[in-house]
């Protein structure tokens, strides 16, 4: 059976640090043999979630705001891994919306984060990193899914597009949680 990640990009930047950084991770995910797919957010208007519960009838969210392709590329992954900037300490306002609507449909449905591998990345000019990566930690550990680690936290610095590459040693970090991501995901069966 083929093993897969789903990677969201949370930055509304194309070209940006943040899909640069999930673009190097997918890359070496693929690279152990497991296929990705990267979920970017440029251009969508994610909306928070208003608790109505309707997602427990309809299996999917009410809001018609893109994030249903979403869950439904996450229903069949085996990993799922978030990347956002860092705006004013914490990650972006749209990528919690997604993780807190994402984490609902799965609690109230079928459960489908349970026992997937994955974690957050945050991406920043200066600082906010750790306070980013313990608020997105939360929507993992609510869900039951199962975070692997790296040799240090996954922090990037950079400020202007391409500024990430500057950081070698939150670059070497990254590519080492991409690859025990892939390995734990083809070990869980």
């Amino acid at each position: 059976m083929v093993k897969k990640v789903v990677l969201l990009s949370g930055s509304p930047r194309p070209n940006g640090n943040t899909a640069q950084v999930i673009e190097e991770c997918a890359k070496v995910i693929r690279g152990s043999g497991v296929e990705t797919e990267v979920f970017s957010l440029v251009g969508r208007k994610i909306e928070s979630c208003t608790a109505c519960y309707q997602c427990r009838e309809l299996g999917c969210c009410v809001i018609n705001d893109g994030l249903n392709e979403l869950i439904e590329l996450l229903r069949d992954a085996d990993g799922f891994i978030v990347a956002s900037p860092v705006y004013f300490g914490t990650a972006r306002g749209d990528v919690m919306a997604a993780l807190q609507r994402v984490g609902l449909v799965s609690m109230v449905t079928d459960n489908f984060l349970r026992w997937m591998v994955g974690g957050p990345i945050a991406i920043a000019r200066r600082g906010g990193h750790t306070a980013t990566i313990q608020e997105m930690l939360m929507f993992f550990l609510i869900n039951e899914m199962i975070v692997p680690g790296s040799n240090y936290w996954n922090m990037v610095f950079g400020h202007e597009p391409g500024g990430v590459w500057n950081d070698t040693e939150g670059i070497a970090t990254i590519r080492l949680f991409a690859e025990n991501v892939a390995e734990l995901v083809q070990k869980l069966d």
